[in-house]
């Protein structure tokens, strides 16, 4: 639910305030008006209904974020209790729109200063809700093709070689079935590695700064942005270092290039499989390569 157009707290910058025009912010800006202590006007009767803002207090309606200072006419005589200090509610964010620092949604306790709690246990220190694993797994495979499509001029040529000698080495198989004799070694010759070599090596760059080049720009790549989640740090939002992403996508890299090594690679498989499941079970919603940069995968 968005909250109405108006004045509010600006998130970048606590000093001022910055209009919401019911969607998105705006460019415009003001310095932020402290309020003060309700002061009574002597004499003056009370008002029947409270006022806020220089509106009357619809039933059921809600105001988002900080107000501006009540009009004179408006506040409560000396003694009265006061209008209470509306609560400010959580607005639906497109990923990209300046409601924050770097894109991301403006939170309750980042607002108004009333000193709101996250009570969501998969969040954020700060409140943002962490995504969940499905869409991490779904964002993966779309990014997976995404970057295999872009390497692909690369390696096409290794690819095609490696694919000839896998169809003259399984024609060998099935005809050494046919005829009875002993088949080739299951253990793949040492020539073959001339190929999957480079195609390995190929794939991991192009997809290490296919992750780099995203998540620096837009916090989020295309497969993330895809399913409205994107990456930050845990401990602080906005867009993750570079040391932070580089850890993550150095991460997956180094299992790809690592998982040529004979017996390494087996155990490198299943740290990849942990990683993907880690997740389901994890408190902070990490997985292992979240840990190792202290970042989270969350909802935009």
């Amino acid at each position: 639910m968005s909250f109405p157009a108006g004045w509010y707290d600006d998130p970048q910058d606590q000093s001022q305030q910055r209009y919401w025009d019911g969607s998105v912010w705006t460019d415009q800006r003001r310095p932020r008006e402290q309020p003060s202590p309700y002061q009574g006007q002597y004499g003056q009767p009370a008002q029947s209904q409270q006022h806020y803002g220089g509106q009357p207090a619809q039933h059921g309606q809600v105001y988002g974020g900080a107000q501006p200072r009540p009009p004179a006419q408006d506040r409560p005589i000396y003694g009265q209790p006061g209008p209470v200090p509306p609560q400010p509610q959580y607005g639906r964010a497109q990923y990209g729109q300046p409601h924050q620092q770097h894109g991301y949604p403006a939170y309750p306790q980042q607002q108004g200063g009333y000193g709101y709690a996250a009570q969501n246990k998969f969040a954020t220190p700060d409140g943002q809700p962490l995504s969940g694993w499905w869409r991490r797994v779904g964002a993966r495979i779309i990014d997976n093709i995404l970057a295999g499509i872009i390497a692909l001029p690369f390696s096409g040529y290794f690819i095609w070689q490696y694919m000839q000698w896998a169809i003259d080495y399984f024609q060998g198989v099935f005809d050494a079935a046919a005829a009875g004799t002993q088949p080739p070694s299951s253990a793949l010759p040492a020539e073959v590695y001339k190929w999957i070599i480079p195609i390995t090596l190929i794939s991991a760059a192009v997809a290490f700064a296919y992750e780099f080049f995203f998540l620096t720009k837009k916090g989020a790549t295309p497969g993330k942005m895809a399913l409205s989640i994107g990456v930050r740090l845990r401990d602080r939002p906005g867009l993750p270092s570079n040391v932070a992403i580089a850890k993550r996508a150095g991460f997956f890299a180094a299992i790809g290039v690592l998982g040529l090594v004979p017996l390494v690679g087996s155990l490198l498989g299943l740290v990849a499989l942990l990683d993907y499941l880690w997740p389901l079970w994890d408190d902070k919603k990490q997985a292992l390569h979240d840990k190792i940069a202290e970042t989270n995968v969350v909802r935009t």
